[in-house]
């Protein structure tokens, strides 16, 4: 006899959805509501909740969420997503956004990236309802949100001490996914296979394509950072149809796909002292850094040297390094000159000291 399995709803039953149900609470067309979604309560018997934003557009359309700290500490997406659910470009929405600054409430109150039982949360999905704590949020974000939408847009950041620069990670075997990460319009698409246990990995057991920004430090706002993640979401918006497509210049700035990446380790430990700037464009060989003993013991200094070249897309910040740790992230490409150009001018036309249009937030310094 043949095994029953429950079959997850198709896409354009979701499209065609008048009304949402979230956390037991309906949405219907044209409306917007904050629902919190219940999460297990702290020690202290405080009752704890994940608040989602749902704003449904009066037409009919994809259902994208947008999703901020999964990791506790990245919270440069929380401001992106807070300007995302005000901007004006809203008005005309097909669809529906469901948006959740902050997915890992117990890592965010904690200034942390995992959860108290130190387990980090991107490597627990889908969860389960029985399992860790890491695991029931897993589950209870799946079941309310992923379950119900068509696409996903996943916010990060580097690690603490870290930085990235702005780019997409995208698994690029799925035609969707890599429409989606060159719809972003973000300067540098790196090709990144599915993990098990992420976001990305268990979202597409439900068809649901996601990509990943990643930008800035944890900890830590990131003017420019903030400013590409909000326009490149609502760009992306506009290539699925949420949004009326405007009259803008044609972009300017192509993404660059780099199909593979590699660290570069520091040597020994020591005093690290970084001479390449993010986004530069390296060839292999070429020096990237010094690490050297500290109080001024001794008189030899280490190299560190570029394995690889290509477009240097994250570096530590700190320079206090241990032997083996990673210092820079660097993107292969087939032309890393003309990367480093386009990430120049992305950065270019971001840059606040250089906007002549007048802001709809305040530059945060």
């Amino acid at each position: 006899m043949p095994v029953l399995v429950k079959q997850k709803p198709g896409v354009e039953a979701k499209r065609m959805s008048d009304v949402l149900v979230l956390a037991g609470e309906e949405v219907r067309l044209g409306q917007s509501k904050i629902i919190d979604v219940p999460l297990p309560d702290l020690y202290m018997q405080t009752a704890l909740s994940m608040p989602v934003h749902v704003i449904r557009g009066r037409r009919k359309g994809p259902i994208l969420f947008v999703s901020a700290a999964v990791h506790g500490d990245e919270i440069n997406g929380v401001e992106i997503i807070r300007r995302l659910v005000k901007s004006k470009s809203l008005k005309g929405l097909k669809g529906t956004i469901i948006a959740i600054p902050v997915v890992n409430v117990y890592g965010f109150l904690n200034q942390s990236r995992y959860l108290p039982d130190r387990r980090d949360l991107n490597r627990c999905f889908p969860g389960s309802d029985e399992g860790s704590l890491a695991a029931r949020l897993a589950d209870s974000f799946m079941k309310e949100v992923v379950s119900q939408c068509t696409h996903g847009i996943d916010l990060h950041t580097a690690a603490i001490h870290r930085d990235n620069l702005p780019q997409i990670r995208a698994d690029l075997s799925n035609p969707d996914v890599e429409m989606m990460a060159h719809a972003f319009d973000a300067p540098v698409v790196v090709n990144s296979s599915l993990i098990q246990g992420s976001l990305r990995y268990a979202a597409a057991s439900y068809d649901v394509p996601v990509i990943v920004y990643e930008a800035g430090e944890a900890l830590r706002f990131n003017e420019m950072a903030i400013r590409a993640g909000v326009k490149g979401v609502l760009a992306m918006m506009r290539h699925i149809g949420m949004l009326a497509t405007t009259r803008h210049k044609k972009r300017q700035h192509e993404p660059f796909v780099a199909r593979s990446s590699v660290w570069v380790r520091a040597p020994e430990s020591g005093i690290f002292r970084m001479l390449v700037p993010m986004g530069a464009s390296v060839n292999k060989g070429d020096l990237l850094g010094m690490v050297a003993a500290p109080y001024g013991k001794g008189d030899s200094e280490t190299e560190v040297l570029a394995s690889s070249s290509g477009i240097v897309i994250g570096r530590t910040n700190i320079p206090l390094v241990n032997e083996g740790e990673a210092l820079f992230h660097i993107a292969r490409f087939n032309k890393p000159d003309e990367v480093a150009d386009s990430v120049l001018a992305f950065h270019t036309d971001l840059d606040p000291a250089t906007d002549t249009a007048v802001p709809d937030e305040l530059p945060i310094i």
